[in-house]
């Protein structure tokens, strides 16, 4: 089986996790500002892994999964903070960082894969390679 949408790549299905865990560990958080930068980048992970997969070239999904990968550490820093200051507590931060830790580590699996010549353009993806 070929993944033929976003929605079959598995960086993606755990990104969204990770806006639900996000969006339900600071949901009484009233610190706005912390919550809907935290929320914004989050949300920033999943839709760029969503953006890349579109593009003509595994160049350009390259491209978006690097800055995937970058509001994935905005989101680690600041569960950091969070942590810190008391936004969240330690089974918050627990969730949050082993969801981010497996995020990088699917991220940086489908770069090295992306970035092999000869492997397939987007859209034909072979089943559990990314």
């Amino acid at each position: 089986m070929k993944i033929t949408r976003f929605e079959d790549v598995e960086s993606w299905k755990e990104a969204r996790l990770l806006v639900r865990d996000v969006y339900k560990v600071l949901s009484r958080c009233h610190d706005f500002g912390y919550r809907d930068q935290m929320q914004r980048a989050a949300v920033s992970v999943m839709s760029n892994i969503a953006e890349g997969f579109d593009r003509g070239s595994n160049k350009e999904f390259v491209q978006f999964l690097v800055i995937s990968r970058g509001s994935l550490s905005e989101v680690t820093s600041l569960i950091y903070a969070g942590l810190d200051v008391g936004h969240v507590d330690q089974t918050a931060f627990n969730t949050i960082i082993t969801r981010c830790t497996k995020i990088t580590n699917l991220l940086d699996g489908f770069i090295r894969y992306l970035k092999h010549p000869g492997n397939p353009k987007p859209r034909a993806y072979p089943e559990g390679r990314v």
